[in-house]
Order: structure tokens, then C-alpha cells, then sequence
């Protein structure tokens, strides 16, 4: 019950649109805030989507990945797009999910696009690999959000726990901000590359991006199989010239367990077979990979889901 209360608020705010033109099934997709890419992505894909697999979409703004999560349990929609690291968190109850408890009440259809974990550190303050911000002033993303899980993770591996900086909670833009006045030394921030915070930094400012050594790669994605590696090209970013390794989660689409065989199957099926008009549509999509889509996923597939990767060879 105390769940359900906390979701009547994200449903009361959030934004419904009805998209595509298919058939009698109706499928409720919950995505992000309605200025942000869950919920573009969300409101393109429904829109294509719609009549490849006979469906009607009825999308709705929310709270983004944990609040997803909550209103596929609460039963008051049918798919969601979440970071496939909250993900595992809900689905073995760890992290973000240890007061909640474990949420088994969805599975996995398809992994989308990289959400990038992007470390930006200020030149000429001693910082020049991770291990160095020991001792520094450092935001790790908004508490209790799903940045502040993966800057925790990252620095144990270095052997720095947040007793060992000097922490603070920043969101992406105020972390900019902090930057920009000299109130920090660095900054973690999960989201897609180029974002636009760091876009808008390096306007004005010199950043480096500091990149994960492959062996503390290798033993992160060992303990948290959500992570991937990830390159980030040089001339991302005004400044940064060279590639630099880091990791990475993943924006992914999850479904109920209700949702038939059938319909996650066509959904999957279409979503592969319309990534040139999807695209057109968002430039996330041309993300799209059936290697990539199975990639990191560290909880059961929907058999909807399965069937068709099987069928297209990207699982055995």
C-alpha cells in the first residue's frame, strides 16, 4: 500500500499521449520527465511502432527509472524505459531497491542506447586519473539517484570510498555550475554522450574526462554485469581530444510478466526491424543493435523477448 500511494503522485503528473495506429491492443509505456529522452525516444518509437506491430501506444511522462519500475508493479502500465542498472537493482533488491525489496514482476525486452558514465575533472588540480580524487571535492549526481550508485561503485574500486572526498550531491547542471565557480574538482554524470551540461561547460571552460583502467573495467563489470565499456570519441567535447574508456549502463526496455508472448515478440521483432525510421525519428536510434540490445542485461528476458533474439541469432 505504501507503494502504491507514492505512485498515484507520479501518475497525477505525468503527461499521456496516444500514438500509432494499430489494433485493439493498447500498451502503456511509461518513459521520463517530457523534456527529456526517455520520453522523446518513448513518443518516437510509440508513433512507429504502432502499426509494425498491430498496437496502440499510450505513453506516459514519469519519474524516470525507479518510478517505472514501482507503476509496472503497481500494475498502471505495461513496458517501461529504465538504466539497466536500476534494473538489476529492483530485480534483486539491492541499492536504490534495499528498503523496497525485490521487484519481480518484469523482465527484460531489449537493451536501447548507452547512458555513459562520464567522470570531468578540472585540469591543473592534481586529477589526472581516478585514483587522485582522493582527497578532492567531488559531486557524485543527485543522492540516492542512480549516478550517486555508479560513482560508488567506481571509486570502491579504486580503493576510495565517499568518506575519502569531499562529497557533495549535485544534478548534472548544478554540477556544471559548482565547476564553473571553482566549488569542485570534479563531477560524475551518467547520461548519454555528448550531454548537454558538459556541452555547455566546455564552452567556457577546460575539462578532462577522466577514463576507468580496463582491469578496473574488467572486475566492475565482473560484480555489476549491468556495466558495459564504453569509448568516448575524442571531439565529443571541445577540448578532449583523445578517445577515453569508461563504462557504461544502458537505457532498456522493460515489460511486464503479464504482457503476452505474443505481443512482446512482435514489439521486439518490429523495433529491430524499423531502426531506419526510428532513427529519422530520435538519433538514439541509431543505437540499435541486436549484440548491444542483449549486452549487460543482467535479468531474465521476457520469453516474447527471447523468442525473437533467438530467432535473429543474437542469443543461443
Amino acid at each position: 500500500m505504501k507503494k502504491i500511494w507514492s505512485f498515484i503522485s507520479v501518475m497525477v503528473l505525468g503527461i499521456l499521449v496516444l500514438t500509432g495506429c494499430g489494433g485493439g491492443t493498447t500498451v502503456k509505456m511509461a518513459t521520463g520527465g517530457n523534456t527529456g529522452t526517455y520520453y522523446a525516444y518513448g513518443t518516437a518509437l510509440g508513433q512507429i511502432l504502432g502499426d509494425k506491430a498491430d498496437l496502440r501506444f499510450n505513453i506516459q511522462s514519469t519519474g524516470a527509472s525507479k518510478a517505472n519500475i514501482q507503476l509496472i508493479d503497481a500494475k498502471e502500465v505495461d513496458m517501461a524505459i529504465v538504466q539497466n542498472d536500476v534494473m538489476d537493482y529492483a530485480y534483486n533488491g539491492t541499492d536504490l531497491f534495499e528498503a523496497d525489496g525485490a521487484v519481480k514482476s518484469f523482465s527484460a525486452m531489449a537493451g536501447l542506447y548507452a547512458e555513459v558514465v562520464q567522470i570531468i575533472a578540472r585540469p591543473g588540480s592534481g586529477i589526472e586519473s581516478i585514483a587522485d580524487l582522493k582527497g578532492k571535492n567531488v559531486s557524485v549526481g543527485d543522492a540516492g539517484s542512480g549516478v550517486e550508485f555508479n560513482a560508488k561503485q567506481i571509486l570502491d574500486a579504486y580503493g576510495i570510498s565517499f568518506d575519502d572526498i569531499s562529497k557533495q550531491n549535485l544534478g548534472f547542471a548544478a554540477s556544471a555550475d559548482a565547476y564553473k565557480d571553482g566549488k569542485i574538482d570534479a563531477f560524475f554524470a551518467t547520461a548519454g554522450a555528448p550531454t548537454t551540461a558538459i556541452m555547455d561547460l566546455v564552452s567556457s571552460q577546460s575539462i578532462l574526462i577522466l577514463g576507468v583502467d580496463g582491469d578496473k573495467a574488467s572486475d566492475l563489470m565482473t560484480k555489476h554485469p549491468f556495466y558495459t565499456t564504453y569509448v568516448i570519441p575524442g571531439g565529443t567535447y571541445t577540448g578532449v581530444d583523445e578517445d577515453v574508456t569508461t563504462l557504461a549502463v544502458k537505457a532498456t526496455f522493460i515489460v511486464s510478466n503479464e504482457l503476452s508472448e505474443e505481443v512482446v515478440y512482435n514489439m521486439t521483432k518490429a523495433l529491430f526491424e524499423s531502426k531506419d525510421a526510428i532513427s529519422e525519428a530520435h538519433q538514439k536510434g541509431a543505437e540499435l543493435d541486436l549484440s548491444y540490445a542483449v549486452e549487460g542485461i543482467s535479468i531474465p528476458f521476457h520469453k516474447g523477448a527471447e523468442k525473437y533474439f533467438k530467432e535473429a541469432g543474437a542469443l543461443k
